[in-house]
């Protein structure tokens, strides 16, 4: 009776979660995140344990089939829910559809070949498999592709590492002792049946949790870049010029202004359609030109920011030649008239500086040597003039 009360509990929390995760994917339209996936994982779950609410004895039945095949289904549809989470995408009915097939078709050749104890291993055994491969996926994750949600990811592997141990106990325990190790009043089934109401309780806030992180993650990237190159804006790049100097190993560091040359009259032969290509390609050359841990930002309009770091004069003076040739040879295609826009850049270097307060400054004087250059002819590579020099 405790136990029926528990499935009880653990169908209402899972038609529950069900409903919560498909009002929350239609709040993220169309990038729901894999939530709409996470709902029909709940249902499937939470449809198999009222088969087995309400259908007797575990024996040899349709219901019984259909119960097993769901219950198999529901974290399969989890596994490609999550794919969807981290940006995978994969097809969901067509493998839901082929594994319903494939296992109903397995079960039947099971119970004419072995009976129905086995029948019932084949389902513990393929649960335990199937929750040990999540768990190392997990485990794999939280050191790969999921490293900005490491801690998360760790818990999610214990959990689901739990229910695995479960089936595989009770893998064990129906090929020992039977069918009479599935008595719904027995102890095993008490403790499998609180786990699983545990689980149904902690792990859909567990993927509320996800979506947040990676929906203010997503805000914060988007207050910190550019829309249009994707670069660091000048927010961004603030922060990741606090983050540097904080550290204990931060060294000096040079600004180089680069500064697109007569890019209005591009905008006004071209379009600003053209306007805008041209602006990605040369923030491609510029990421592309610099070296790792530099910070690129777009300061506004045709004006980009390199901040040089771990270098000495001799290096940044290098660094901005690089620039300004790679983008002398920039061939941008104009779509509608078939041929290539071509630009060239002034690039304006400061002084060493040491500190944030320093920035202000040091932006001045790369601006006086950007202007300095522009009036030399533009196309070029112009130091900072020091005062008293």
């Amino acid at each position: 009776m405790v136990t029926t009360v528990i499935l009880g509990m653990l169908c209402v929390y899972l038609l529950c979660f069900c409903v919560m995760f498909m009002l929350i994917s239609t709040r993220l339209a169309d990038k729901k995140m894999g939530m709409d996936v996470f709902a029909l994982g709940n249902l499937l779950l939470g449809l198999a344990y009222i088969l087995q609410l309400f259908g007797g004895a575990p024996g040899w039945s349709a219901i019984s089939v259909i119960n097993h095949t769901l219950t198999l289904c529901a974290p399969v549809t989890y596994v490609l829910g999550a794919m969807r989470f981290f940006e995978r995408p994969t097809a969901l009915l067509r493998p839901l559809l082929t594994l319903a097939a494939t296992y109903t078709l397995a079960q039947a050749l099971v119970q004419l070949w072995l009976g129905n104890e086995a029948r019932h291993a084949l389902l513990a055994g393929a649960c335990a498999l199937l929750f040990l491969l999540m768990t190392l996926v997990a485990l794999y994750g939280s050191r790969t592709f999921a490293k900005d949600l490491r801690v998360e990811m760790l818990v999610i592997a214990l959990l689901i590492g739990g229910i695995g141990a479960l089936n595989a106990a009770k893998f064990a325990m129906i090929l020992g002792g039977g069918m009479a190790s599935l008595d719904m009043n027995g102890g095993f089934q008490k403790v499998f049946y609180l786990y699983m109401s545990f689980l149904a309780t902690v792990l859909p806030p567990c993927a509320v949790w996800l979506v947040l992180r990676r929906l203010t993650d997503k805000l914060r990237s988007l207050a910190a870049h550019d829309p249009l190159t994707g670069l660091l804006n000048r927010r961004g790049l603030m922060d990741a010029l606090s983050a540097h100097f904080r550290s204990r190993s931060a060294e000096p560091a040079f600004l180089l202004i680069v500064d697109i040359d007569h890019f209005k009259p591009i905008n006004d032969t071209y379009g600003h359609q053209a306007g805008d290509r041209v602006l990605c390609h040369v923030a491609d050359v510029i990421t592309a030109t610099a070296r790792q841990g530099d910070l690129i930002c777009r300061l506004g309009g045709e004006e980009f920011v390199v901040v040089a770091l771990r270098s000495d004069s001799t290096g940044v003076l290098q660094l901005a030649e690089r620039m300004r040739a790679a983008i002398e040879k920039l061939e941008v295609p104009d779509l509608s008239r078939g041929q290539a826009i071509r630009c060239t850049a002034t690039i304006g270097v400061s002084e060493q500086f040491a500190s944030v307060q320093a920035f202000d400054e040091c932006l001045q004087q790369a601006d006086a040597a950007l202007y300095r250059g522009k009036k030399a002819g533009r196309n070029r590579v112009e130091w900072v003039l020091v005062q008293g020099a």
